[in-house]
């Protein structure tokens, strides 16, 4: 995947291995793009969504979805959170990995549509309109630009399919994603699919997790955390994956942390010389996975780089891939980090 894409992709995004408020949720969670209308039949339907400035009318839940890859898992993770796995007819989104127990399988069960990807190991328009999708999930607006060789979202109009571009995607500027457009996701995924009491209830939970462990850890000291995408390149430093903004930062909040490179940009991700990193004080680290075969080795090798980080000393590392992303799983990520920073309280 081009370093190009994965700047646009922000926090949902990755690189050259092969290349997003309050609340995660384990279950599912929920997104920001639009307002749903309120229902105006004993069905639920119709349902309007105004997405990036565009409305569409849903007249019954989508049958035939295309998931987008866009180096993204929250749009397909959301679907099976609220148990919509039948509904996708072809989904081109993987980690590889994921906290929650059985997702990564069931992501690699879902039908891939033997399509031939593009060069940012996507969708072509093509192919997408061969699919006779009725709706085509985004991660960014990147996915409907037609200058890129993708269908636009007038071109899947005319096909009768609508098209959603997740929270924070419309200008392609996920820094300043946080939980709530994750729940936001989840959120109109339920109206559109006719199940938002099912989405409901998993934010509730997702909520309830999370202000346990923010409660226990209130009040306590904030340690400083360095959140790293694992073996990727972004820029022109040996660091250029460090997180600076976006969804990491209102998670390592709720999980009682700070990120120690928050100001170091003003976008997503800082590229930082190892001098500037070597000079910082880290009290603990976050190893973002994607599709890395051996994260863990990664957050072992940055350790020892650095020994004379408190979180060298202390081993103070976790290992994360799909829960501190956009995504129904935010909870989690919450829960693991505060083990890390706080394990006496917990």
């Amino acid at each position: 995947m081009s370093t190009k894409r994965i700047a646009l992709l922000g926090a949902t995004a990755v690189i050259s291995l092969v290349t997003a408020g309050c609340g995660g949720l384990s279950e599912g969670t929920t997104g920001a793009a639009g307002e749903p209308a309120a229902s105006s039949s004993a069905e639920g339907y119709p349902v309007t969504l105004e997405n990036c400035g565009v409305k569409q009318t849903f007249t019954k839940a989508p049958s035939r979805v295309v998931v987008m890859n866009g180096a993204s898992v929250a749009e397909v993770s959301t679907l099976l959170a609220l148990g919509l796995e039948d509904r996708i007819v072809v989904n081109q989104q993987t980690y590889g990995k994921s906290e929650v127990p059985g997702r990564a399988d069931e992501i690699k069960a879902l039908p891939k549509g033997d399509i031939k990807l593009n060069d940012a190991f996507d969708i072509p328009r093509e192919a997408m309109l061969a699919q006779r999708p009725d709706l085509v999930l985004s991660t960014t607006a990147y996915g409907f630009d037609g200058k890129n060789g993708f269908a636009t979202r007038d071109q899947l109009k005319q096909v009768g399919a609508n098209s959603y571009v997740s929270p924070q995607g419309c200008d392609q500027d996920t820094s300043k994603m946080t939980m709530e457009d994750s729940r936001r996701l989840l959120r109109d995924m339920g109206k559109v699919f006719g199940v938002s009491e099912r989405a409901e209830k998993l934010i509730a939970e997702s909520d309830r997790r999370i202000a346990e462990v923010t409660e226990k850890v209130k009040g306590g000291e904030k340690p400083k955390v360095m959140v790293i995408f694992s073996n990727m390149s972004m820029g022109g430093n040996d660091f250029s994956s460090v997180v600076a903004k976006g969804i990491y930062n209102d998670i390592l909040a709720r999980a009682g942390g700070t990120n120690a490179f928050e100001n170091a940009s003003k976008g997503s991700f800082a590229d930082l010389s190892k001098e500037k990193v070597a000079a910082a004080d880290i009290d603990a680290l976050v190893v973002i996975s994607y599709n890395d075969p051996d994260p863990t080795a990664y957050a072992k090798k940055l350790l020892k780089e650095f020994p004379q980080w408190t979180a060298a000393k202390n081993d103070a590392y976790v290992v994360l891939s799909d829960s501190i992303y956009l995504g129904p799983s935010n909870d989690v990520a919450v829960e693991k980090i505060a083990e890390m920073l706080h394990p006496d309280a917990l």
